[in-house]
């Protein structure tokens, strides 16, 4: 049986940039302060008219491109996201209306910022059981949609983007070698947007309180993002019998320069290189965050065939995940 692999990928920015330097005039912050606590010097917002799903499509259509795909090509649309265009219809079936993929299914997927490493397991199973030949994974966010940008502990670290990538079987590209998701559900407050569900539907008392931005006990969510996703790389390398050793690349999620540097000190053997990073210039993309840096990694053209790349993220809920990827030629099985 083939393996599933990514066989394209793309990625999205907004061109609006906000710096350091424009949150001190927003917010009781600094430049210094934000670059020592987490890593990031700008981050990229979304116009006012600019939403998930357009951002989905951007990225989409450089994946379908770079896979040498068409729209009608597609069998399913999956589309990680917490920043969806409304809670329903799914963003899924609004970009499979942009791209006239009148064929494909379309499915949202809520796991924050772990997202796209849940849709590739999710992608992988169908692709493998033989379901579906090509399916196209979004991962997209808004976050200045829910963004308070009055409180400094949070509004220093979001940012906008999206991440596409295509998973078939055949063809060149990166092999799922293996895929491993965690949760804990007894966290979910330390990290959550309060207000718009059926719990504290919208309300003026819930819009007086700022219940629709995030809110998040940042130490507490720092413990447990490097431990839980340190795990998550060490299940995903048992399931796929290889040892550190054998990675070459890590892409861990991009949510704090610091988070970033525990899970690379793991693997002692990787030079700093080797430990791909975006934080700086984009600050956390949620769900989009671990695809958008793996682009950017495959764009350069220094992955090597056979060298295997580990992605791993952390986020609300919680949940966490671990995938790894080999890089292959078409004619490998």
């Amino acid at each position: 049986m083939k393996k599933a692999r990514i066989t394209g990928l793309g990625s999205y920015l907004p061109k609006r940039i906000l710096t350091n330097q424009d949150l001190e005039k927003m917010v009781d912050t600094s430049d210094e302060w934000i670059v020592t606590r987490t890593g990031i010097h700008e981050r990229r917002l979304a116009e006012a008219d600019e939403f998930t799903s357009d951002m989905g499509v951007a990225a989409a259509k450089k994946a379908l491109a770079d896979a040498k795909l068409e729209a009608k090509d597609l069998d399913l649309i999956l589309v990680a996201t917490l920043t969806p265009d409304y809670i329903f219809p799914s963003t899924a079936c609004l970009i499979q209306a942009g791209l006239k993929a009148k064929h494909a299914a379309g499915l949202d997927i809520q796991a924050a910022c772990t997202g796209l490493i849940y849709a590739l397991s999710i992608a992988k199973a169908f692709v493998e059981a033989g379901t579906y030949k090509n399916i196209l994974i979004i991962a997209a966010e808004k976050l200045s949609s829910i963004v308070n940008y009055e409180d400094r502990s949070t509004c220093v670290l979001f940012g906008d983007g999206a991440a596409a990538c295509i998973v078939g079987c055949e063809g060149e590209g990166l092999e799922i070698e293996s895929v491993c998701l965690g949760a804990d559900g007894e966290q979910s407050e330390l990290l959550i947007m309060p207000g718009g569900g059926s719990r504290n539907p919208t309300s003026a008392e819930t819009l007086e309180q700022g219940l629709h931005y995030i809110k998040m006990t940042g130490s507490e969510v720092f413990k447990h993002a490097v431990r839980r996703m340190e795990s998550a790389c060490k299940e995903c390398l048992e399931q796929a019998k290889m040892t550190e050793e054998d990675i070459t690349w890590v892409i861990p999620h991009q949510a704090n320069e610091r988070i970033i540097d525990a899970i690379a000190k793991r693997f002692k053997h990787l030079s700093s290189d080797h430990v791909y990073k975006t934080v700086h210039k984009y600050g956390n993309t949620s769900a989009s965050s671990v695809g958008i840096a793996l682009d950017e990694l495959m764009e350069e053209g220094t992955v090597q065939k056979g060298e295997s790349i580990l992605l791993t993220a952390f986020g609300s809920g919680f949940t966490w995940g671990a995938a790894i990827l080999k890089k292959i030629d078409g004619a490998q099985k």
